[in-house]
């Protein structure tokens, strides 16, 4: 068997920035066929590990490194989640990778509306990485929301993190709200089709480039402890 500890230090030496650890069954507030049983049938713990994007990529107005960075991030954190699977499996552990964006299967082109196989942001909170801000994006206190996030569907039964619940975000914050270009954030979920049209942007020879992050970095949360704006304003977030 292993233990949860060692199964977040494979994941940390691999790369992962953060891991922790939810029971497969906390996600029944998840659509029927998003769960991770759904996905794994034998699932009984998923794996939740974090990479982050560094803060200042927020704040350059040339989309091109954000986007690029982006796309690096993703390719790290699949190959983060096979080669964690990999590890398991000789030690005789049952996993399975998710993507951490795409593919998936849920596609609604009228509405611009996608689901990923699995919700990461909800993984994340579940295992006791962050807290989803008003902007929908997790936000941890070391690493504010430029964590991008993995995960792993394993059969072992791991002791799970405490799930943290609740917003980051002060009351009478707005500040993602006002600053959505779209006006796409509406509380607790964001309109897809909305944010894609200000967000994702095709250039020259069919790139996509992630041309809007207002959401992200307007956040006064965005650089976690490590910003300013973090330790004078929001010092009581944990």
């Amino acid at each position: 068997m292993i233990t949860a500890p060692e199964v977040k230090s494979l994941a940390i030496a691999l790369g992962a920035d953060l891991c922790g650890v939810a029971r497969a069954d906390a996600f029944g507030g998840a659509p029927e066929g998003f769960r991770p049983a759904d996905i794994y049938p034998d699932c009984r713990s998923v794996v939740v590990f974090l990479k982050a994007m560094p803060a200042e990529l927020a704040q350059v107005p040339n989309p091109v490194p954000y986007s690029n960075t982006a796309y690096l991030i993703y390719a790290e954190l699949d190959r983060l989640g096979l080669a964690l699977v990999r590890a398991l499996e000789e030690r005789g552990i049952r996993s399975v990778p998710v993507p951490c964006d795409t593919p998936y299967l849920h596609w609604e082109e009228d509405r611009g509306h996608g689901m990923g196989i699995l919700s990461m942001r909800h993984a994340a909170q579940l295992a006791g990485l962050g807290r989803l801000g008003r902007n929908t994006l997790l936000v941890n206190a070391e690493l504010g929301n430029m964590g991008y996030i993995g995960a792993v569907l394993t059969a072992a039964e791991l002791e799970p993190d405490r799930p943290l619940e609740g917003s980051p975000c002060p009351e009478d914050c707005r500040i993602c709200q006002e600053a959505c270009p779209e006006n796409a954030l509406v509380g607790q979920t964001v309109i897809q089709g909305r944010c894609r049209k200000a967000s994702i942007v095709n250039v020259g020879r069919n790139f996509s480039i992630y041309h809007c992050h207002e959401c992200r970095s307007r956040c006064p949360l965005h650089q976690g402890r490590r910003g300013a704006r973090w330790r004078k304003d929001f010092s009581g977030f944990h």
